[in-house]
């Protein structure tokens, strides 16, 4: 575990210093590391780089990297632990609908409502459309008798494909110069990220996040199935609910900053399990160490395939996501 712990930061730091070093504008990763110390006030001599280097690092490059290993993070926990509770290695918050759920709440702040809590409006609203699409896939799932753990999953595609059907009616119903923005955030993004938007992602991912490991014994016993969970003296409804309802507020706080990025939560957890097994002490960690690395390289090659221009990073993961989708069904 601690190989694969430490292996895993050393690659996240090589990770970040490449993510931040290439791009339309290359920087050399000393020039890198040099901004930040003097950024963060750790050395105050003369610098030898430019200030359009500095701007480039410290404003665009370094904001967008750190969001990336955020959102990376926060929907590898997700679709661990959907995995656990659903008992289905294809769940993830893009399939069971969370993800679209989010982008609809997100979509309705950008194009009808505005923004009526300042910077706060879209991630709120993107939690509560994701929450809402939750709660709909497990009524759904009730009412229809489809609660086995494969037929959730059924379910949720089925609710997702309803929910961005909603969406694309807000966005035919919305404003015409606007609704170009919103479709390319739909895609999923990482170049709208700033400094001071970054406490709005950290301070939900940090706290649920360590609920979540904090929650890896009962994740463990939920994998091997509802009886043995009872037997446990777990409350196996209200605790599936609760872990649905923490990673409907981490994928709503991220979709609304990286708008929707899918097969992070579905591809992540399968690689960690290779190295850490199926313990949820350590799969939890390993996860979000390996998502961040993960959407950054994703982010990387969105920036330098077609360079200058950014393909939106969802369009890499969807592609990498997809072909890994049809192996894990082949398996």
């Amino acid at each position: 575990m601690w190989i694969a712990f430490l292996g895993g930061f050393a690659a996240l730091g090589a990770s970040l210093s490449f993510a931040i070093s290439v791009g339309a504008i290359s920087v050399p990763i000393d020039t890198v590391w040099g901004v930040f110390v003097s950024k963060v006030g750790l050395w105050d001599g003369e610098p030898t780089w430019s200030k359009g280097r500095a701007a480039i690092v410290w404003e665009i490059r370094f904001p967008r990297a750190l969001l990336a290993i955020m959102v990376g993070a926060g929907l590898a926990l997700v679709g661990a632990t959907l995995q656990a509770v659903t008992r289905n290695p294809l769940a993830d918050p893009h399939l069971l609908g969370i993800s679209s759920g989010g982008a609809f709440g997100a979509i309705l702040a950008l194009l009808h409502t505005g923004l009526f809590l300042g910077l706060l409006t879209v991630p709120v609203m993107a939690f509560l459309g994701a929450l809402a699409a939750t709660l709909a896939v497990l009524a759904v799932s009730r009412w229809a008798g489809a609660t086995s753990a494969d037929r959730l999953v059924l379910t949720g595609v089925a609710m997702s494909f309803v929910i961005m059907a909603c969406a694309n009616i807000l966005i035919f119903m919305g404003d015409p110069k606007a609704t170009h923005t919103v479709v390319f955030w739909m895609l999923g993004g990482l170049g709208l990220a700033q400094w001071s938007h970054l406490i709005y992602p950290l301070a939900i991912l940090v706290p649920c996040g360590l609920w979540l490991w904090l929650q890896a014994p009962k994740l463990n016993a939920m994998t091997i199935g509802d009886e043995t969970a009872s037997s446990l003296g777990i409350p196996v409804g209200r605790f599936r609910l609760s872990v649905f309802v923490v990673g409907a507020l981490i994928t709503g706080v991220m979709v609304a900053f990286s708008g929707m990025i899918g097969f992070v939560g579905l591809m992540v957890p399968h690689i960690a399990r290779l190295l850490t097994g199926g313990d949820y002490l350590r799969l939890l960690p390993i996860s979000a160490l390996f998502g961040g690395i993960f959407l950054l390289w994703a982010d990387i090659a969105a920036r330098t395939i077609m360079a200058p221009e950014d393909i939106p990073v969802g369009i890499v993961t969807g592609l990498v996501g997809g072909l890994f989708f049809i192996l894990l069904l082949r398996r």
